[in-house]
């Protein structure tokens, strides 16, 4: 069957609104670790992983087993936010490996299963907490999607769709966006300390370490700290969103540990199921954790099947440092290889940027480069997505499991596709 014949269904029936559908056409049917195969049997690289769902690879089979023995055994799979043996063993688990190694006393949230109900429920409790309701967000943010995330990312294709006004939310420039010799903070704490600026003191100051949809944006380890120092000194909460630049994608647990602060509220979801179920949480510091019993609810913030492969995730990935190490190997021969294309195309201006196996290929001259050799390198067998205000960013998110030959085969795609496209 035709990839167009199989997708007639999708369509025929299914919304306008889907999108990845249009960039990679095919029906997909099975994966194992970072390989995708479709319903013909073809199989392609995935460096995509689902845009940062699947740290893990898809199907891993620590995680596989531990689902299959959990429902076979009839374990709990819906149970809202009360007390079930999944959820303990998980929280259980997260602060042996992840709060007390770092000296975290967060509290945990369960929100509902997505990435943007962390962040509403994050800025809801910041607005509480402080009684202000002025949140500083930066240029080329991604938070998410329903209205109150909305109100804080920045991409006008995204905003337009809101329909309505999106409110409360101040719009400051990230570290980089002015030029490399610009510190974009000496505005915000310009503004802050001028009572003729017209920002009221914020709530809260909401921010990305590692900016994922908005084109793989680091920001510096001195420019966090002073936002950390700025914001500390003013009582203005700090929340740092980790949706997709959490897990490992950096390279260590959270993008911003490598700065040394200690967010007020952390946002997670993506990869914290590791098998690719649905689960989002909010990490608080427990004079921030000023929530009423039932205040901010939802039907499915109990995936117990989540908890359950992140449980799982937790204890074989992060009790000791094997994952940091091979995603450090890694990280470096990706770097390597980047920078190798953007030097053998100088009349490109190729500007490689990002941390751990978080990349970018940009390429401000032609903004439709990076769409190009998404779509060539697609033919060729490689799923590979791209990001930032313009999708201008060739944008490299393969599962920290990938082995080194499944990177090095995915890299000669990408040059093949980039030849390829340039030849015409």
């Amino acid at each position: 069957m035709s990839d167009a014949a199989a997708l007639d269904v999708f369509d025929r029936r299914e919304s306008e609104v889907r999108g990845y559908i249009r960039a990679f056409p095919t029906v997909f049917d099975r994966a194992v670790g970072s390989t995708l195969i479709d319903a013909d049997g073809r199989e392609y690289l995935d460096f995509f992983a689902g845009a940062g769902v699947l740290n893990y690879g898809h199907n891993n089979p620590a995680f596989t087993r531990a689902l299959i023995e959990y429902l076979e055994r009839d374990g709990i799979i819906h149970g809202l936010d009360m007390a079930t043996s999944a959820k303990k063993a998980f929280i259980e688990a997260f602060e042996r490996l992840v709060l007390e190694p770092r000296g975290f006393d967060h509290k945990l949230q369960f929100t509902g299963p997505t990435g943007t109900n962390a962040v509403e429920a994050a800025l809801k409790v910041a607005r509480q907490a402080t009684g202000r309701s002025t949140v500083v967000a930066f240029t080329n943010a991604f938070h998410g999607l329903s209205l109150g995330a909305l109100a804080a990312t920045g991409n006008s294709h995204y905003r337009g769709a809101a329909g309505v006004g999106l409110d409360d939310v101040v719009r400051l420039p990230y570290d980089g966006y002015l030029g490399p010799d610009v510190d974009t903070l000496d505005l915000l704490e310009k503004m802050l300390d001028d009572p003729g600026s017209g920002l009221d003191l914020p709530a809260a100051v909401i921010v990305e370490a590692v900016q994922g949809e908005g084109g793989i944006n680091v920001a510096s380890v001195p420019w966090l700290q002073r936002l950390r120092e700025l914001t500390a000194a003013r009582g203005i909460l700090l929340i740092l969103d980790e949706i997709q630049s959490g897990i490992g994608r950096t390279g260590a647990f959270f993008a911003f540990e490598a700065s040394g602060i200690v967010p007020d509220i952390v946002t997670v979801s993506k990869s914290i199921s590791g098998s690719g179920l649905p689960m989002s949480l909010v990490l608080l510091r427990p004079d921030v954790d000023v929530w009423k019993p039932g205040a901010h609810t939802g039907t499915f913030r109990g995936n117990n099947l989540a908890f359950v492969s992140a449980r799982v995730a937790l204890e074989t990935y992060w009790s000791d440092s094997a994952l940091v190490d091979s995603v450090a190997a890694k990280s470096a021969l990706l770097a390597a290889e980047l920078e190798q294309i953007a030097a053998a195309h100088p009349q490109l201006g190729f500007v490689v940027r990002g941390r751990g196996l978080m990349y970018g290929l940009a390429c401000d001259g032609d903004r439709g480069l990076a769409g190009r050799i998404s779509a060539e390198a697609f033919r060729r067998g490689l799923v590979i997505e791209t990001s930032g205000a313009f999708d201008e960013v060739l944008k490299f998110l393969p599962a920290l499991t990938i082995t080194e030959d499944e990177l090095a085969r995915g890299l000669a795609i990408v040059r093949e596709s980039l030849d390829a496209v340039l030849a015409g």
